[in-house]
């Protein structure tokens, strides 16, 4: 496997190089000073260039940065279709282990680009010294946003109304529905819940990370057993159970994130809900 060393030297010479490439910077998990680092992290590097269409009227010219296992370009894709844009990216798997997410931005946009750029950016390259001046990378972007309660209520709302969708899909023994509904936007609700309770314990100045993927360090350890046992199978019990497992664990975490807030809990919406999806299970409609 290349070094971070020779990756860098590769994608910075590259650019030193072609004249096209005006300035270089890069943001992600290697920018990112909380971030674990490992041999998975990818190099999400952005090159300002002339001439997008330069580049991307054929796409050898990426060969360069080694030996690819599988490539992907977005803004090229039939499926899943991305709304059209200026930019451009590829998405380069390498032999090696390494993978780099390059995107090509136009230069003569640069400053409204670098305007809305996140604050794990870190400028590499910059060869008109047209870039603006940045903070060190930082994760704040990406910290857990303190909730109006307006936004709590919500969440609240919407994790008891799609339970009952889950539900119906399982009366009628659309499993495939069912499933979909648990783990879409129910466990989103609870998901983002969690999250508010660890934000609420780190004074919102803390980040989960894409997928929530940090909450396994944050939450206490029979918090975060109570989170794995509602993944469930494709059998209808068990998505019953699982449904029940986490309406309990979001009653728990919504009325704990309430109380520290000083937010109103509508108890009264989880009762009506939970008594209907009992008359559900039942089959007494």
């Amino acid at each position: 496997m290349r070094s971070e060393k020779e990756m860098m030297d590769l994608i910075l010479g590259t650019a030193r190089e072609d004249d096209r490439i005006r300035a270089v910077w890069m943001n992600g998990s290697r920018t990112n000073p909380n971030a674990k680092k490992d041999i998975f992290q990818d190099y999400d590097i952005v090159y300002a260039v002339t001439d997008v269409s330069s580049f991307t009227a054929g796409h050898s010219w990426v060969d360069r940065f080694g030996e690819r296992i599988i490539m992907q370009m977005p803004d090229a894709s039939a499926w899943p279709k991305d709304e059209p844009r200026e930019a451009f990216a590829y998405l380069m798997q390498f032999e090696d282990g390494n993978r780099i997410d390059l995107t090509l931005v136009p230069s003569q946009n640069v400053s409204d680009i670098m305007e809305k750029q996140e604050s794990l950016t870190k400028i590499l390259l910059d060869k008109d010294d047209q870039l603006p001046k940045i903070d060190p990378p930082n994760d704040r972007d990406y910290h857990v946003k303190k909730p109006t309660e307006a936004e709590f209520l919500s969440c609240c709302n919407e994790y008891w109304w799609v339970s009952l969708y889950v539900a119906k899909g399982l009366w009628r023994e659309e499993v495939l529905y069912a499933k979909g509904m648990l783990d879409g936007p129910v466990r989103a609700a609870l998901i983002q819940m969690l999250d508010w309770k660890v934000g609420i314990e780190h004074d919102f100045k803390i980040s989960m990370g894409k997928f929530s993927k940090e909450l396994r360090h944050y939450l206490d350890k029979t918090t975060w057993q109570r989170l794995l046992e509602t993944y469930p199978t494709v059998d209808i019990e068990q998505i019953w159970q699982t449904l029940y497992l986490m309406a309990d664990l979001f009653h728990d975490v919504a009325k704990h994130n309430a109380e520290m807030l000083d937010y109103h809990y509508n108890e009264k919406e989880e009762q009506y809900v939970r008594n209907y999806l009992k008359r559900i299970r039942n089959n007494e409609i």
